[in-house]
C-alpha cells in the first residue's frame, strides 16, 4: 500500500466512523435502493394496466416509483443512525399533505408503495417480493370482476304515460335499476343504472325509435352505488 492509497483509506474511515456508514452499509443500501426501483417501476406498471379510472395520470404513477425509492431511503437513514431517525420523525411530523385522493385505488397504490419501500429498507426482501405477488393477485382477481361488466346511467326523456313503462321494458333482457323519474310538465325524464357486458349499444336505437322519446344519453360512471 502507497500513501495515496493510505490517505484515500484514511480520509474514508474518517468520514465512515463519523456518519455511521461502512462498506456493509452502502452494499446495502445500494441492493435496497436498486430492488425499490425495479418495485416501483413494477408497481406504475401495474397502475398502468389495471387503471380504471376515466384520465390517466402518469405524473401520479410517477409519483409511486419516487415513493418507493425514497420510503426505503428513509428507512435505512433511521435504520443507521439514531440521531436521524429522531430528526426524521421531528421533521415528518410537521409536514402536511392536502393532496385529495379521490380514487380509494390510488390510495391503495401509494400505502402500496410505501409499504414495499418500508420493507426494503429493513432488508426483509422475501416479505417485499411476497407481498408484491399476493398485491397482483389481488388487484387482478378484482380487475377481472370488475370487467363483467360495464355500468352506465342511463338518460331518457319523453313524452306520454305509456312511453316510460316501454323503456324499462326494452331493458328487461340486461341488469338494470331504476334511479330516479323527474316530471316537468307535459316532459318526463328517467334515470336507469345499466350494466352493459359488451360494448354493444343497439337497444338505445331502440328506445330512441319509441314513439314519444325525445332523446336519450348513455353516460359511463365509476363510483360506487347504492342502493
Amino acid at each position: 500500500m502507497n500513501i495515496q492509497d493510505y490517505f484515500k483509506k484514511s480520509v474514508w474511515e474518517s468520514f465512515a466512523s463519523s456518519s455511521g456508514i461502512t462498506m456493509e452499509f452502502m452494499m446495502t443500501a445500494v441492493v435496497s435502493m436498486t430492488l425499490a426501483v425495479i418495485l416501483g417501476i413494477l408497481i406504475y406498471k401495474i397502475y398502468g394496466i389495471y387503471f380504471g379510472g376515466v384520465v390517466f395520470s402518469s405524473s401520479f404513477a410517477a409519483t409511486l416509483v419516487g415513493l418507493t425509492v425514497l420510503t426505503c431511503m428513509l428507512t435505512l437513514a433511521i435504520s443507521s443512525n439514531i440521531v436521524i431517525s429522531l430528526g426524521m420523525v421531528g421533521a415528518l411530523s410537521i409536514v402536511r399533505y392536502r393532496t385529495a385522493i379521490k380514487d380509494p385505488m390510488d390510495l391503495l397504490y401509494l400505502f402500496w408503495a410505501i409499504s414495499v419501500g418500508i420493507t426494503l429498507g429493513a432488508q426483509i426482501y422475501l416479505l417485499a417480493f411476497l407481498t408484491m405477488v399476493i398485491m397482483i393477485f389481488v388487484i387482478h382477481f378484482f380487475y377481472r370482476r370488475k370487467k363483467k361488466g360495464v355500468i352506465y346511467i342511463l338518460v331518457a326523456h319523453y313524452k306520454g304515460d305509456r312511453v316510460g313503462d316501454e323503456i324499462l321494458r326494452s331493458l328487461a333482457k340486461m341488469k338494470h335499476q331504476l334511479k330516479s323519474k323527474t316530471l316537468r310538465g307535459e316532459t318526463a325524464e328517467l334515470t336507469v343504472e345499466v350494466l352493459c357486458k359488451s360494448d354493444n349499444t343497439l337497444f338505445l336505437d331502440q328506445i330512441r325509435a319509441l314513439e314519444g322519446v325525445s332523446d336519450v344519453t348513455l353516460i359511463q360512471y365509476n363510483g360506487e352505488y347504492h342502493g
